[in-house]
This record gives structure tokens, sequence and C-alpha cells, in this order.
């Protein structure tokens, strides 16, 4: 009797995505592999913990020469040393520069430097993380940043293009190149209460509103140092909104916004008497945010300020979130009807972002 056998030779490199993700995670070889007969595959797939030990160590050592291609993604794609499908590359890339919420939050804002990287260690501790994963992630930011920091054009597309990150994971790059060129502040303790997603969608907003690039001001010059057009504010426009203050500091502006906000909410507000009471400081608070944001550090304090000036004292009388909205549009529309106002177009850049800042930063 003849005996046939089918033998298939092939190349493709195989990714086990369990594995990878315990690399990522930062865990050794051998807790990877007790993690692994935890999870009951050795029942599963009739092999000895030998074999386990070792097809562990096979996936760390192909994950290890993998990393200097997932530094610079574009060569993982045109590299022929691995045949990865294209689906797997994707994934490959996407995993591995994916961050954890907890650890994002500990260093958004702060500049992404040797110091930093320092207090890892600390970091690790507080949040759980793995000491390796917490370096990956940091070294992610900080190539990311220094790749993009100078490019014109779009942030988001700049990283995906050199990166080929998800539109979501760029953008949020995107709002962590934003703050770390900004040095917006994150940690205090009243702003605790924030996830990355409320600072990355305001990150976005600022983007599209406050930015060189927002308002297509490229510079003409091609020798002009002005390249970063989407990560550094418009200093004009900071500096303009100093003719903001007009609105608190003319009696009579202010006492008319008031009129026309309260005429246009009255009945509609549960808190109107609280609102009507406390008019006057709230929109102090809102316009002298604006007029600060020609200092560094009145730009770093941004966050803590509308918490401060705005969120605070809204949440202390129980303001409701649909008031809130209802006060933030009815107060922003109203200027238009101000004839004394000459700055309509700088106001609506302004309270454009702000209000949808605010709304995301007011938790009720």
């Amino acid at each position: 009797m003849t005996n046939e056998l089918d033998i298939f030779v092939g190349n493709t490199t195989l990714i086990d995505e369990d594995v990878y993700r315990l690399w990522l995670d930062g865990y050794s070889v051998n807790d990877a592999v007790a993690l692994r007969v935890r999870s009951g595959i050795l029942e599963q797939t009739g092999a000895t913990a030998a074999v386990l030990q070792s097809d562990t160590m096979d996936h760390y050592r192909t994950f290890h020469m993998l990393e200097r291609l997932l530094h610079a993604p574009p060569k993982l794609l045109h590299q022929l040393i691995f045949q990865i499908p294209p689906s797997r590359q994707a994934l490959l890339i996407e995993r591995y520069y994916a961050f954890d919420e907890a650890f994002v939050r500990e260093v958004l804002g702060k500049k992404l430097s040797k110091g930093t990287k320092k207090d890892l260690d600390d970091i690790s501790t507080k949040t759980g993380i793995t000491l390796k994963s917490c370096r990956r992630q940091f070294d992610n930011f900080k190539r990311v940043f220094k790749v993009v920091e100078e490019m014109r054009g779009s942030l988001v597309d700049n990283i995906q293009q050199h990166f080929l990150l998800s539109d979501r994971l760029a953008r949020d790059y995107a709002a962590i190149v934003f703050f770390a060129n900004n040095r917006f502040e994150t940690g205090k303790k009243k702003l605790q209460y924030l996830s990355f997603g409320d600072f990355a969608f305001c990150a976005e907003l600022m983007i599209q509103n406050w930015t060189l690039g927002a308002v297509g001001e490229a510079p003409t010059d091609p020798d002009s140092q002005v390249d970063d057009m989407d990560v550094d504010l418009d200093k004009e426009f900071l500096q303009d909104l100093k003719e903001l203050k007009v609105l608190v500091a003319d009696k009579d502006l202010l006492d008319l916004h008031k009129s026309l906000v309260c005429t246009a909410l009255r009945g509609k507000l549960g808190v109107f008497s609280e609102m009507e009471a406390n008019f006057k400081n709230l929109s102090r608070g809102l316009v002298n945010v604006a007029a600060k944001l020609t200092h560094n550090k009145d730009v770093r304090d941004l966050f803590v300020d509308l918490v401060e000036k705005f969120v605070e004292p809204c949440r202390s009388d129980h303001w409701p979130l649909n008031d809130v909205r209802l006060f933030l549009n009815q107060y922003s529309a109203s200027v238009h009807s101000l004839d004394g106002f000459r700055h309509q177009g700088l106001w609506d850049r302004y309270m454009g972002t702000l209000r949808g800042c605010l709304l995301r930063l007011y938790h009720d």
C-alpha cells in the first residue's frame, strides 16, 4: 500500500494575538507562560509545558525583531524578511501604539523628556502597569511628537501618514502632541475627574479653531519658521482676545449682555435665579480667561481656570447639564445683539471652542 503525505511549506510569519498582548503588556517570557497556562491552553491544545515555553519564546523573539520596524511603520510594510499579511501588519502597528488611559492621564501635558521618563517607576507603581509597558507607551508618545512637531499641514494626517494609525488613534496622538507642546496642566487635584477623552475632545476643538492651521494662515515665505501649523496656538489670535475684555469692563455692555441673556432664558432654566445672581461673575470669569491667554503660564492653566471660574460655581449651584448648555448658547449668541461691541468674529472663534469644552468638562 502506498502512503500519500501532503506537505505544505510556507514562510508566513505567525502572530499569536494573545502572546503579542502579553509582550506589549511587558510580561517576561516566564510570566507570559504562567498566564497562558492559567488560561487553560495546555488542556485546549494538548501541548506540554516545554512546548508552550518554546512557543512563547519563539513569539517573543519575533516581536523583538519586529519592534525596530514598528518604530517606523512604513518600513514594516516594505520589508521582505517577514511575510505578514496587510491585515496582520495593521493589527501589529495599531496595538503597538495603543496606550492605557491610566498611563496617558499621568503624563498628558508634561514635557516628553528624560525628566518625565524618570517618573515612570512611580507611574508604574501607581497605575499597576508594568514598567516595560510604561516605557513603550512613553517612547511612542515621544517618537510621534518628534516626527510631527514641526511639520506643516494637518496634525492628524501627518501622524497617519508616518505611523499608519487608524483615524481614532491618530486623533488621540494629535491630542497628546498638542498637549505636550503647549504644556497644559492636567494633573491638579481638581482636574482628576476628567478623562483623557475629555481632554482629547477639547484638544481637537482647539486644533480646529485656535491654531494657525485652523484659519489657513500658512506662511507664504518658504523659509518661514512657522511650520507646525496645527501644533502651536495662534499667538496673534491670543493677543487679540484682550479686546474681549470690554464685555466686562464696560458696565453698560455688561448690563445689556445680562439683560439680553436673562430675557431670553426666563422661564427656561431651572436655575434661573442662580444664573441671574451670578451672571456677572460667570461672565467676568469666561472673559478674563480669554484676556490672560497671552501669557504662557495662563495658557498652561487654561483647564484649571475653566473649572475654577465656571464649572465649580455652576456645580455648587447644582446646574443641570442642559441648563449649562442653554446658558452658554444664549450667552454666546446674545453678544451679536450688542451694538457697541466690534469683535464678533473674534468672539465666535473663542466662544465656539470654549462652549464645546465647557460642556465636555461639566459633569453634573
